[in-house]
């Protein structure tokens, strides 16, 4: 008995020391300021933040997340690491976020030092560690150990780095240095601004999204690229790996459920043929998705498997008496859905739990919409894989470059003189009517640009690509353009929603607001209205700023006022269907900061419209595709 007191004792004692470990870090933060919150910030738990596996296509069993307490330091730009930080920050929060616990802002002539110890799990001895960031706005420098490891730039893709070599028993140190010039250089920066205003936001920078490790084989599997091909009956899975000379093969299964309904073969680097008898369809109303087991082979062993899912779903556009539409698995369908800013009071780019990540999307589904188009932002992998599994479809903008905000609306027609580019040597002139940029503005977006198509590839919900919005950083349109399509031939372009519009891309897109209006028209292209609404209604308690500075499109003064006109705009759009304007999108989802237009306010606490309303008119809209048969 004596022995059994000892070991409880001891457990208890255990079990107290944790749980002080536990309230001393969580003493070490608090959400910063005193702006608006989500439900979700009061569930934030410092020792368990995002715990989700962050990439949801290509899962791994062993794993350790690094969200939680950093050390931070903000310093002048080109100072050493200092001696010293300036406490704590929450990541993956960025810097200027209530969340991060700091809600500083970082200025280009500064630099975000973070650092934190981390130790391995005894069972990754014998194999290769990964360390991932799920995206650092802009410039990230990684040392582990003090040793360099290297660094990345662009605020939207995720990037990883072998780190065994530099591993040591024990604890490790992790530490990571950001620089971020948001609007002060022509970098894809999206709506992010120095000072914020109007529809531009507060700056984000720094850590935002998941920060984790992997234990992976020597060799291993390293990217996946996955091609739904609904008219051969078949999924195309090439498998990518860090050497692929030295495998044998990748063996692909196809499951629904237990059963596996397909398997293939290749080499590395070469998509297997995985050929499914009667697929089952992926859809807004019926969202199934297949599971996929990948392994790499190596003499005759499985050296490497990773989990993976897909989607057998085409999209398409078709012409239908004469005007073209988007089909889904070859039926023709009205793609109808919000804009989508994806900003939040509290964490800014980054939603406070997976949960709230989700929710936006669970409500547009259920107001009747079945796209969302995300604007000017790239998402966490999670957000795809919700619009995955719930059967949300997805046009995904790249994010602007900075500093191109003004670039001139030319005529908007089908044939005008695109943005100037200069040599780097050249001086910006000062009386051109042009915005125009350098050579090295152009490889910094083709770069960025490249990643996100490359990283986001595989997620079936997206199925329309937006390079460039309303003449914001759009230059080189028709290279472009060229350019997406060698990446991606399988989704349909809108080459510049509401922009310059150069005969190049699939769609011919209309912003008006608050009513929608066509402006231009063309029967060779897909017609959109893409913008429109912006309806402005303040619900007190629920926003950004002070009422005067708060603002939306209409003058609107009530609820009532406001959705009256939602009703009948969504009637216009029945009546464009008859003449081929067969898409469109709602501004917004959400109030973000000073605009008040969104059908929900920022802190997602009140719908401010009927929703049986909205989800009657919104059906609406999505059925009168029906009438386009008798158009022409």
């Amino acid at each position: 008995m004596k022995g059994i007191r000892i070991k409880l004792s001891t457990i208890l004692l255990y079990a107290l020391t944790a749980a002080c470990l536990i309230s001393a870090e969580s003493d070490q933060w608090k959400i910063a300021g005193e702006r608006i919150t989500t439900k979700w910030a009061d569930k934030i738990d410092v020792n368990n933040v995002l715990p989700e596996y962050p990439r949801p296509q290509m899962k791994r069993d062993m794993w350790q997340n690094l969200n939680g307490l950093w050390d931070y330091a903000i310093v002048k730009k080109g100072s050493p690491k200092p001696g010293k930080f300036d406490g704590k920050i929450l990541v993956p929060f960025a810097v200027e976020s209530a969340l991060s616990g700091v809600g500083k802002a970082l200025n280009p002539s500064q630099e975000l030092w973070y650092e934190r110890n981390f130790e391995l799990p005894k069972d990754w001895a014998e194999k290769s560690v990964l360390l991932h960031f799920g995206a650092v706005d802009w410039r990230a420098d990684v040392y582990v150990n003090g040793a360099a490891v290297g660094f990345h730039t662009g605020g939207y893709t995720p990037f990883s780095f072998d780190i065994t070599k530099l591993l040591k028993d024990g604890a490790n140190t992790l530490t990571v240095k950001v620089f971020d010039p948001t609007d002060t250089r022509r970098i894809p920066a999206g709506k992010q601004v120095l000072k914020p205003s109007g529809c531009r936001y507060t700056a984000v920078s720094g850590i935002w999204q998941t920060v984790w490790l992997e234990a992976v084989p020597q060799l291993r599997i390293e990217n996946l690229k996955i091609t739904p091909n609904l008219d051969a009956g078949r999924f195309e899975v090439k498998a990518e790996t860090n050497d692929n000379l030295s495998a044998d093969k990748i063996s692909v299964k196809v499951l629904e459920g237990d059963k596996i309904v397909s398997e293939a073969e290749s080499v590395p680097g070469e998509s297997a043929l995985a050929h499914v008898a009667s697929p089952k369809l992926w859809s807004p109303d019926s969202p199934f998705l297949y599971d996929l087991q990948i392994d790499l082979i190596k003499d005759g062993k499985t050296v490497d498997s990773v989990k993976s899912y897909a989607a057998m779903r085409k999209i398409s556009i078709i012409t239908v008496k004469g005007a073209k539409v988007f089909a889904l698995n070859n039926n023709k369908i009205y793609m109808f859905g919000p804009l989508d800013q994806g900003w939040w009071p509290d964490g800014l780019y980054t939603a406070p739990t997976d949960e709230a990540l989700a929710f936006d999307i669970e409500k547009t589904k259920q107001w009747g919409f079945n796209m969302i188009r995300k604007h000017i932002k790239v998402e966490p992998a999670r957000w795809y894989y919700h619009c995955d599994r719930l059967g949300m479809l997805v046009w995904q903008d790249m994010p602007s470059c900075s500093g191109l905000h003004n670039t001139v609306w030319i005529t908007r027609n089908f044939k005008d003189r695109d943005t100037p580019i200069l040599p780097d040597d050249s001086a910006y002139p000062s009386d051109s009517k042009y915005t125009v940029i350098r050579q090295s503005d152009l490889a910094n977006f083709r770069k960025e640009f490249v990643e996100v198509i490359e990283n986001l590839y595989s997620y079936p919900c997206i199925v329309t690509w937006v390079p460039f919005n309303e003449g914001w950083g759009q230059f080189d349109t028709v290279n472009t353009v060229k350019l997406l399509r060698r990446l991606d031939s399988t989704r349909p372009i809108n080459a510049a929603s509401g922009g310059n519009f150069f005969q190049c891309g699939d769609i011919l897109s209309n912003h008006n607001y608050p009513a929608p209006r066509v402006k231009v028209f063309s029967l060779d292209y897909l017609n959109a209205i893409d913008e429109y609404g912006g309806l402005g209604v303040q619900i007190d308690g629920h926003v950004w700023k002070k009422a005067k500075e708060n603002y939306g499109y209409g003058g609107l003064r009530s609820i009532e006022e406001a959705e009256g006109l939602y009703m009948k705009y969504a009637s216009i759009l029945q009546e464009l269907a008859k003449y081929g304007v067969v898409s469109a999108v709602y501004t917004q989802t959400t109030d973000v900061e000073i605009e008040v237009n969104g059908l929900m306010t920022y802190d997602r606490k009140v719908v401010k419209f009927n929703e049986d309303k909205i989800r009657e008119a919104n059906r609406k809209v999505v059925e009168s595709i029906k009438d386009v048969d008798s158009i022409y």
